[in-house]
């Protein structure tokens, strides 16, 4: 065999290698299949965030509750961006996923995805994000307290500074565009509330989304008046523990009374809830809304 022809034969044979290569990376994963088990096409994991969410302790306990633990069922730790990584991809290619879920979050104002019925209400009813203080701040700062008790805001009004943020938009000027442009409800926050002259305010948070957005705005508020709030992001259990033993004054991510409930329980004795920033917050699992079949948790274990 002459030494053109074997060039010609293995230049031929790369390419073929070279277009199967490319075809098979070019395949799109599996879509969900309705016909199909539900718990082989998503290796029988529930999609979660940090661990030490409130909310990863329910899915645990709904696993027992449901008997999906059973079922070979298992909750995956990961965190919020993680998780809609593989939310975002799920959807992108029609794979099944299931995730935990919560509002408000601007995840289900842009993702076509539903909560899965919770008919043995393990998950418990509708939550109220609220506002803390630890016990002796009232006394000490009776003016940014009574900003505090009078913050009050829905759903829409969280989504646009979420939606900000999403994009890339730092908190802080999120915050300070959704002011300018509610002038009126700005009013009635501040309402009566005096001058700070400079005085501290500790705000602590988990970094949340919508607990991103309601501290900015909280902080804003306090810096018109002329106080000076400081912002610190951390797990939950560390937020509790501060505000009880009063290296942190205020908070308005107290998810009541399910989320985090325990803690509550834990530290209440030096823990003043003051105020509800949001009413009827939900937590539970959902699922992309092309997964028609699926549309309660026991559905999980049944189809």
């Amino acid at each position: 065999m002459n030494k053109k022809f074997t060039k010609w034969i293995l230049g031929i044979t790369s390419a073929l290698l070279l277009a199967v290569t490319l075809t098979a990376c070019s395949v799109n994963p599996p879509k969900y299949n309705p016909n199909a088990k539900v718990g082989p096409q998503v290796n029988y994991t529930i999609t979660g965030i940090d661990s030490g969410a409130g909310e990863m302790a329910s899915t645990t306990k709904v696993l027992q509750t449901y008997g999906l633990k059973k079922a070979k069922w298992q909750l995956q730790a990961s965190s919020t961006a993680a998780m809609l990584s593989s939310l975002n991809k799920a959807l992108k290619y029609k794979q099944p996923i299931v995730i935990t879920g919560w509002t408000p979050h601007w995840m289900f104002q842009k993702y076509p995805i539903k909560f899965l019925k919770d008919p043995k209400n393990t998950y418990g009813k509708a939550e109220h994000i609220q506002t803390l203080i630890h016990k002796g701040f009232e006394k000490k700062n009776p003016g940014a307290v009574k900003l505090l008790k009078q913050f009050h805001w829905n759903d829409e009004m969280m989504d646009e500074v979420m939606f900000k943020i999403d994009k890339g938009e730092n908190a802080e000027k999120a915050s300070k565009e959704f002011l300018a442009n509610h002038p009126e409800q700005v009013k009635q926050w501040l309402n009566g509330v005096p001058e700070g002259h400079g005085q501290p305010v500790r705000l602590v948070l988990v970094s949340w989304d919508s607990e991103l957005s309601s501290s900015n705005v909280v902080a804003q508020l306090l810096r018109m008046k002329g106080y000076k709030p400081t912002l610190s992001a951390m797990e939950a259990q560390p937020m509790w523990t501060a505000l009880s033993t009063g290296s942190a004054d205020a908070s308005t991510a107290g998810w009541l009374p399910t989320t985090m409930g325990p803690m509550y329980k834990k530290y209440k004795n030096n823990v003043e809830i003051v105020g509800t920033s949001i009413d009827k917050a939900k937590v539970g699992l959902a699922v992309p809304k092309y997964m028609k079949n699926i549309n309660s948790i026991e559905d999980l274990k049944n189809k």
